[in-house]
């Protein structure tokens, strides 16, 4: 029987991080005097997210066990003529889920940063940073309306670039920062044009209120075209999507971001900001579902940044970037289930991502410690005798990453795989053509990085920087010491227990979910699908018999195959014949220079944007401000009148003779005008 949820527990779920975040940003800092020291800081910021985590696993039970709902306005802002501008909560399966991962992975990250972040000098700030991005991501997924979707939006965006640029006496961290947020701010201007026409053409912000008037715009034309308003309306608040959730070509910011700290790259890439596009999509859905257009554009957009950023990440060298590549990828799988209107399965592979995305990060982190600050993949190797437990949870991260049957992301990439393949959309051929190539080239990158990290020849004594900090060094400070030879070692345990406890739902948590999330109720109400026209879910319904019984037909299916293949090749090039990367690189040496420099996304950017737009500035401040505005306008206007007032003035002569003179130049100069005329 259903139930209401309690406004006040919703409430202190949101606002639990929040309050961590003041107090250890105000009262931890230099800002507020230094009051508090490091363990008051982590400890109120730690016991905040842990509070509103044990809070957002009670919501998801009452929600999935009881069926409780909860839709109401907690605050009214302003009411502006028939507009009301309100703070308020909408919880169903959907946002319980959602609170419950964003909460949970944050958790593990503010435990893990009390290791990581020992010996740097923003300690509290850091702790107050990543509490304020979780308040920033509560309110966003728990928002019922617009207005409110939109503040956690710009909040995360806000946070991100103050994260990213953390150590911000390093030029590449505040490079990196204001790329974030310039290339996402492109494409909140299209997000902000679809709320606006969302609310020209229905007068509210409200979900449930403009969902019941979806059926009325979807009959709408835009004004002075053919296009569809619908049409427009989805693809405006997609294009906010591409820049949040890094889809091409707005995905360049995201591996830039790795400048910032280890934890945060595992917070904003495994379960808060580039998951924000893809819970925003499956939230609109009763929009999008009237679309096909729409849906075309997004599936063809994630197919490609799927399969092309995937091909990005087997060059890598930084440990660090090579799982960012993977997390392009796989947004771009999130972003082709969306298309497919599969957006349950968008969620699904959204949750089981975020606990092996955030191990994986993590697990990263672990390695650099380990390794003494070296990120460079090149000159590891062995590392898995002396850190056995960053070992086997990697391993399970990377087995789960690349859909090893019975693992987490199996579930639910194989579930996308096979949405694809049934859908019948414009572009759906492409798209699945993507998804199974990803999966073998996902496998090959993965435990390429795996192999070289835990296997093989140890190789850290023999890095070339090893008594200086090369480019991609993951520590701030440049007059730190660190022994490069010294032996690798296992990271503390605060640093080690969050890595277990990540990689737990890393494998249990697809077969555990895929039954109610993908066939059964968990969704209802919360995602709609137009069944008679995408029919995607109903056919993987009707093949579906179990989670068992999907994991143990997996190892006939082509993408088991594929995956195997992957990680066999990556074997055979990496511990069995190590010339074989280099031969390839000399012979396919243009393909390599293609990708080390990442499609020339970034030269075009920066050579023809950039540059289009300084120049188009330059020419708008020398030619309309100075020129026109500064010289003829207003300069210009004085130099007139000036001119104007000296002739005029040699007729004031005081003379009779003249003024009478001018009086009969006037009147023969208006009779030979009227003449003419």
């Amino acid at each position: 029987m259903s139930q209401t949820l309690s406004a006040s527990t919703l409430l202190t779920v949101a606002v639990a991080p929040l309050v961590g975040a003041l107090v250890a940003g105000v009262f931890g800092t230099a800002f507020g005097g230094n009051l508090i020291g490091r363990r008051l800081s982590h400890s109120l910021t730690i016991a905040g997210v842990a509070l509103a985590f044990v809070l957002s696993a009670m919501t998801l039970w009452s929600v999935a066990i009881d069926g409780a709902r909860f839709n109401q306005t907690i605050y009214t802002w302003m009411v502006v003529g028939g507009l009301k501008m309100e703070i308020g909560f909408l919880v169903d399966g959907l946002t319980a889920m959602m609170m419950c991962v964003v909460t949970f992975v944050s958790l593990m990250v503010h435990i893990y940063t009390v290791g990581y972040m020992e010996d740097d000098d923003g300690y509290n700030r850091f702790f107050a940073y990543i509490s304020l991005f979780t308040f920033s991501m509560l309110m966003l997924v728990m928002s019922n309306n617009m207005l409110q979707l939109f503040f956690g939006w710009e909040a995360v965006g806000l946070v991100s670039y103050l994260l990213i640029g953390f150590w911000f006496n390093k030029p590449s961290a505040i490079f990196a920062n204001m790329k974030a947020f310039v290339v996402n701010r492109v494409g909140d201007f299209g997000f902000i044009l679809g709320i606006a026409l969302v609310l020209a053409y229905t007068g509210t912000l409200n979900y449930t209120e403009v969902f019941a008037r979806a059926g009325n715009l979807a009959t709408l034309g835009f004004p002075g075209t053919d296009w569809m308003l619908i049409t427009v309306i989805c693809i405006c608040l997609f294009i906010g999507a591409m820049g949040k959730s890094a889809q091409f070509p707005l995905h360049v910011w995201l591996p830039d971001s790795m400048e910032g700290p280890t934890p945060i790259s595992a917070l904003i890439h495994a379960a808060t900001m580039v998951t924000a596009g893809i819970f925003m999509v499956a939230r609109m859905s009763p929009l999008f579902e009237l679309s096909d257009t729409a849906l075309s554009f997004i599936l063809v957009i994630g197919a490609i940044t799927a399969l092309f950023m995937g091909f990005l990440g087997i060059i890598q060298n930084d440990i660090k970037r090579v799982v960012a590549y993977s997390t392009l990828s796989q947004l771009g799988y999130m972003t082709v289930a969306l298309g497919a209107s599969a957006y349950s399965v968008a969620v699904f592979h959204l949750m089981t991502h975020a606990f092996f995305k955030a191990l994986l990060f993590l697990g990263a982190g672990s390695v650099i410690i380990g390794m003494h600050h070296n990120q460079d993949i090149r000159w590891m190797g062995g590392v898995r005798k002396y850190m056995p437990i960053t070992w086997i949870t990697s391993l399970l991260g990377s087995l789960a990453l690349i859909g090893t049957p019975f693992f987490a992301g199996f579930y639910s990439k194989d579930s996308i795989i096979e949405a694809v393949h049934e859908s019948h959309l414009w572009g759906s051929g492409f798209a699945y053509f993507a998804v199974l190539a990803g999966v073998f080239i996902t496998a090959f990158y993965s435990f390429r990085m795996y192999f070289l990290v835990f296997h093989g020849k140890e190789r850290y004594d023999q890095n070339p920087d090893a008594h200086g900090h090369h480019a991609d060094d993951e520590e701030p400070d440049p007059h730190a010491h660190h022994d490069d030879h010294a032996k690798p070692h296992e990271s503390p345990w605060v640093i080690w227990v969050p890595l277990v406890l990540l990689a737990i739902p890393s494998v249990v948590i697809g077969f555990m979910t895929i039954s109610p999330m993908l066939y059964g109720d968990f969704f209802k109400g919360a995602i709609v699908i137009d069944g008679e026209k995408h029919h995607a879910m109903e056919e993987l319904a009707q093949a579906f018999h179990g989670a068992a019984a999907m994991g143990v037909h997996a190892f006939t299916a082509a993408p088991f195959w594929l995956a195997l293949a992957g990680v066999l090749l990556s074997y055979l090039m990496y511990m069995v014949f190590p010339a074989w990367p280099a031969a390839i690189k000399r012979t396919f040496s243009p393909i390599y220079v293609l990708l080390e420099n990442k499609y020339y996304m970034d030269w075009f950017n920066e050579n023809v944007l950039a540059r289009g737009t300084r120049l188009l500035g330059t020419g708008l401040w020398k030619g309309g401000d100075q020129a026109l505005i500064d010289g003829l306008l207003v300069n210009g206007s004085w130099r007139a009148a000036g001119w104007i007032s000296g002739v005029v003035r040699r007729f004031q002569s005081g003379y009779l003779y003249h003024y009478a003179l001018s009086m009969i130049l006037g009147i023969f100069v208006l009779m030979t005008y009227f003449v003419w005329r």
